[in-house]
């Protein structure tokens, strides 16, 4: 296998004379040693891999020693708590993967444009991009269904698929094919290295991956977070990740968890309880004696969900669990010892008697962890599973109040009667996503529940949409072997594709009889998912409430076919001789769920699995390969444009200027996502980019995440989530707001500011607390800069579209605690001009004055906070963008 130019190191001044040589498995390796600088015993796990990166590529201008010494010596030294860091290689998946091969390949282009070498712009590292957010559950609840549903996925992606084989021609860029699996749990099981030996050194794994579920590996020790696309290729051009070094959170867990709590019960408390604490921003270590008694399965569930409670990382500690995995799954004799005696040597295996300085701590005992839920809207609203009716009824009934309905009337009650038609119904029930199809231990009691319920002779409910869509190829082989394929299929758990599938909502239509129930009737519906994610709108657009489960109770709930049905107490069905059937009667013991992992998995098992893994199958070898320096961009194509994202750039940077009578673009609420900002699921016919898609020809409209390569569909679908809440337009829904030019006619966005740019009116976006929270999507800010938005003022960002919107030169800024715009009087039809632009780029400390203008009171102003939280941040805002700024250094020949 090619691999990318080496940038494992720096040849640098070795200020604490660290380098050494260390033996692994018969050969010497140069490493840097972490005991070399004094006071790095005391650091936690996830700041001595951050030494030791530091260490590595110190070269005494973009590392120096101070950095070093003030990442040892902690506190609050701000001038020095910025750092640069350089993962060990770049994780992509086709979504995300495809605006980043074609903003590197629209960056060739302006490269040749401006007469320079196009084979400048190559990747400095290696790579894996894993095509598994594409293939959709069109076809569910039958034994064809996953060839299918292949080949809708290969007739509606040809064109992508043909992109991506002209990536791989880009050194160092490896594609693992689709009908793999999902891009975390192949990280897991195959990719990550937790000790990588690269060109004779040796050192730990580090990954940036275009998912926010890249935190998935922090459970083997690695660390590795989710970074915006655009970041993502800035790592790949061999450039440092400017970050802020994070706090650590030091998260001790004690007591043992009780008889039939599963991984995702506990991962939801998790969730919850570090929500609540505040963790955005911050490392999190899992800590405590009860650390060595959860399996490796179990800290990959709770790291999965890492972005989830809103950090940056959740590491779990090198250790006899994470060898034994290592073991487990596959990876060879020779490296697994290697990482043993690498971790031991530099102080980063687990040492239960070590005392680390963390910033922040706090305790969750795992014995008060019950059996739950959460939803119908956010992963962190967790629901004791005895509760879940209960939830259900009131949500059901906000549903119904922001319609305009009375609560609890004769035509809800109708429904209630009308069986498959009643409010609450399961209409999706499905095993997805990595975060807990990873797990053998919750896959295997689905199983098991499903064959005890089919001893008693239960079937799922006939409106209820099941499905199974695991995260790699070892989930059906265990399966298979255990016995348990077939109980699934015949509750309708067939398996549909090996993606992610309904947990990123590309989860296909609904049942007719469910369909019909909410087009007909108005029908409040539920999905129940085995997934990370239930934000408003993002599973099906149909679908009104959302419950992450465990995949047992996913099960039980397309027996139950109701999310107002209290399984603690309620009869799933009765069996042939009549007798009720309780959840309790079919639920699996530890023992039995426990027996049939260790009787069906092997390291042979997962072995086979991975042998050709980016071979792909005959579908994929049939997807023609292309090559040369450019990408041949076709103009009638609907699913790959050139980005514009480096027209017009100029070789000089101009200097920051002020914003001037600004106007708002969207004024919005706390809690806004990245899919509401920029939807993945289907595109609707009626919606702005299925209007222009239908214009064109297009008959088959497919989802919003595949044509991620057509800026002009993208910038159409931004803020289009139906969801999506504009008190500027409270009672239309997402999509459209008031044009000012056009004294205040509610039109789409995109036309909005479309008139706004005619008319030269720069424009602003107003927001509560926690907006961007989600994905990594970095669309949800190429879609903010297309739209011409200058700035977002909000309470507070999540980390990760605050930096992507700052590397599409979208100016982030907070309000000062205590202010919002509802304190402010704000409602979004006022002026705003920005004043002090250039001296936050100067001095991102300084605070920025925002000018009001109403039109009916006077003006005023108030401060606000300018999110660049780097020296590098500001620099790539000045430039415009991440794009322009690696597009100016390549022409003045300084992108080594």
């Amino acid at each position: 296998m090619s691999t990318a130019p080496n940038t494992a190191s720096t040849a640098g001044p070795d200020s604490f004379g660290s380098l050494a040589r260390l033996d692994l498995g018969g050969e010497t390796y140069r490493v840097h040693r972490l005991d070399a600088v004094p006071g790095s015993e005391r650091l936690p796990l996830s700041h001595k891999i951050l030494l030791e990166n530091l260490l590595r590529h110190e070269d005494g201008h973009t590392v120096t020693a101070e950095h070093i010494t003030a990442l040892v010596r902690g506190g609050s030294d701000a001038a020095h708590d910025v750092v640069a860091f350089s993962p060990s290689r770049v994780f992509l998946h086709d979504t995300n993967g495809v605006p980043v091969l074609t903003d590197l390949a629209a960056l060739r282009d302006a490269v040749a444009a401006a007469g320079g070498d196009p084979r400048s712009v190559r990747p400095r590292i290696p790579s894996h991009l894993t095509v598994d957010h594409s293939v959709a559950t069109e076809v569910s609840g039958r034994a064809d269904a996953l060839r299918r549903n292949v080949e809708i996925e290969y007739t509606r992606n040809a064109e992508r698929y043909r992109f991506l084989k002209w990536g791989e021609t880009l050194d160092g860029v490896h594609v693992v094919p689709p009908g793999t699996g999902i891009m975390h749990q192949i990280n897991l099981e195959y990719l990550a290295s937790v000790v990588e030996r690269r060109d004779g050194w040796a050192f730990p794994d580090t990954c940036a991956g275009t998912d926010s579920h890249t935190t998935m590996v922090n459970a083997l020790g690695v660390l590795a977070w989710g970074v915006g696309g655009v970041e993502a290729e800035v790592a790949l051009l061999g450039q440092p990740l400017s970050m802020l070094v994070p706090p650590v959170v030091g998260v001790e867990l004690t007591g043992e968890l009780g008889p039939g709590v599963t991984a995702t019960d506990l991962v939801l408390t998790v969730v919850e309880t570090l929500r609540a604490h505040g963790v955005v921003g911050k490392f999190v270590e899992f800590t405590g004696d009860a650390v060595a008694r959860i399996p490796l399965a179990h800290r990959a569930t709770i790291s999965n969900m890492c972005p989830e409670f809103g950090a940056t990382a959740a590491m779990f500690p090198i250790d006899g669990a994470t060898t034994g995995y290592l073991r487990l799954t596959g990876r060879t004799p020779d490296h697994v010892a290697a990482v043993e005696t690498y971790a031991k040597e530099q102080g980063l295996w687990h040492d239960p008697a070590a005392n680390p300085r963390y910033d922040e701590r706090l305790r969750i005992d795992l014995s008060t962890v019950t059996a739950s839920l959460a939803g119908p809207r956010r992963p962190q609203d967790r629901v004791p599973l005895s509760a879940v009716p209960a939830n259900a009824t009131a949500a059901i009934e906000h549903v119904r109040a922001s319609r305009g309905e009375e609560p609890s009337s004769e035509a809800s009650a109708q429904r209630d009667r009308a069986g498959g038609g009643a409010d609450g119904i399961v209409s999706i029930a499905a095993i997805t996503s990595c975060t807990n199809t990873s797990n053998p231990h919750v896959m295997v009691a689905a199983g098991l529940l499903a064959r005890n319920a089919r001893a008693r002779g239960l079937t799922a409910k006939p409106w209820v949409k099941t499905s199974l869509a695991p995260g790699s190829k070892t989930v059906t082989e265990y399966l298979a072997r255990a016995g348990l394929t077939g109980p699934l299929d015949e509750l309708g758990f067939q398996l549909v594709g090996y993606g992610c599938m309904t947990c990123i909502g590309n989860s296909g239509p609904l049942l007719p009889s469910a369909a019909e129930a909410v087009a007909d009737r108005g029908a409040v519906v539920a999905s129940v998912l085995s997934g990370n994610r239930n934000f408003d709108g993002r599973i099906n657009n149909d679908v009104s409430l959302n419950y992450l489960a465990s995949p047992p109770l996913v099960v039980a709930y397309a027996l139950a076919g109701s999310v107002k049905h209290d399984l603690t107490s309620e009869p799933l069905g009765v069996d042939a001789d009549g007798e009720p059937v309780l959840l309790a009667d079919l639920w699996p013991d530890d023992a039995e769920i426990d027996e049939v992992v260790r009787a069906h998995l092997t390291p042979e098992l997962f072995r086979e699995a991975y042998t050709d893994v980016f071979g792909g199958d005959e579908h994929w070898a049939g997807v023609p390969a292309s090559d040369g320096h450019h990408f041949a961009w076709e103009p009638d194509s609907t699913y790959l444009r050139r980005p514009p994202f480096l027209d017009e750039v100029a070789e000089t940077v101009a200097a920051p200027a002020d914003v001037t009578g600004a106007r708002t673009l969207l004024l919005l609420g706390d809690s806004v996502t990245t899919d509401h900002i920029s939807p993945a699921g289907r595109i609707p016919a009626a919606s702005s980019a299925g209007r222009y898609l239908t214009a064109l020809g297009e008959t088959d409209l497919n989802t919003y995440a595949s044509r991620r390569g057509n800026f002009e569909v993208m910038v159409r679908g931004g803020f289009a989530n139906p969801r999506l809440a504009n008190l500027l337009a409270p009672a239309a829904g997402g999509g459209v707001t008031p044009d000012f030019t056009r004294d205040g006619a509610l039109v789409p966005i995109h036309e909005a500011a479309e008139s706004y740019a005619a008319a030269d009116v720069p424009l602003i976006v107003i927001a509560g607390q926690e907006y961007g929270t989600g994905s990594s999507r970095d669309w949800a800010a190429k879609t903010t800069a297309l739209l011409k938005v200058r700035a977002v003022l909000a309470q507070s960002f999540e980390r990760i579209h605050r930096a992507n919107l700052v590397a599409l030169g979208v100016l982030p800024l907070q309000f000062l605690d205590g202010d919002s715009a509802a304190s402010l009087g704000l409602d979004g039809t006022e002026e705003f001009d920005l004043a002090g632009i250039a001296g936050v780029v100067e001095d991102p400390a300084r605070p920025l004055t925002v000018r009001v203008r109403p039109a009916n009171r006077p003006a005023f102003e108030f401060s606000v906070r300018a999110r660049l939280d780097t020296p590098r941040e500001a620099t790539y805002y000045a430039n415009g963008g991440v794009l322009p700024y690696v597009h100016r250094l390549i022409l003045r020949g300084e992108l080594d």
